[in-house]
């Protein structure tokens, strides 16, 4: 895996935020990108010190804005591949747990990149039965080319949530699925787990 990559990918996932604004009825998933976009940039500007590298600040902000809003689940499923049928449902659980954490630290660190990125939504392609979503998106930065963002989105009770994101044409999920299949056959389901913990705790200590 690319480690610029991962990071880029980071960064714009937690750039999106997703606090969820209270209205009558759901949300459109583009209005929820759109609205809460805005929401993370504000507090990014206001508080210096995650910009800074306060990784405290930087977790509460991720576990309000980000956590819940995110199917880590079917990410982990996905990401895992094919492998997720050879774990029992206790490690699928401790899979899907290990890589949020993963994600969370990566992500954490990715805050201090923030340097008056404009994030602008470009339009929605809904799946035929209404219960999937593509957010397609733009990063604008302070110099330098846009980048195109996919939020590929899924509608869960009356919520979206995001399970995969997509920068310059890169997958999330598939950016880790063949570092994860490696590790399941010299491991196994374990020695993947094993792996992911050790790779959070290397992602805390940047």
């Amino acid at each position: 895996m690319k480690r610029n990559m991962t990071r880029r990918i980071a960064f714009f996932m937690t750039l999106l935020g997703l606090s969820w604004v209270v209205i009558a009825g759901m949300i459109p998933p583009e209005a929820v990108i759109a609205t809460t976009a805005d929401e993370v940039v504000a507090s990014l500007k206001k508080d210096k010190d995650i910009r800074n590298g306060d990784r405290a600040k930087a977790y509460a902000l991720i576990q309000e804005k980000v956590l819940p809003h995110f199917d880590f689940v079917r990410m982990t499923r996905l990401a895992v591949g094919k492998n997720w049928r050879q774990a029992t449902p206790a490690q699928q659980q401790q899979l899907a747990d290990d890589f949020r954490d993963l994600l969370v630290r990566t992500y954490a660190s990715s805050l201090s990149q923030y340097k008056d990125q404009v994030l602008k939504v470009k339009g929605t392609d809904m799946d035929s039965d209404g219960t999937e979503a593509t957010v397609h998106s733009i990063i604008i930065p302070s110099g330098g080319p846009s980048i195109p963002i996919d939020y590929r989105m899924e509608k869960m009770g009356d919520d979206w949530k995001v399970f995969d994101i997509q920068v310059d044409g890169v997958s999330l999920v598939t950016n880790y699925r063949n570092e994860f299949a490696d590790q399941v056959r010299s491991g196994g389901i374990a020695g993947l787990i094993q792996a992911m913990e050790d790779k959070s705790k290397q992602a805390e200590k940047k």
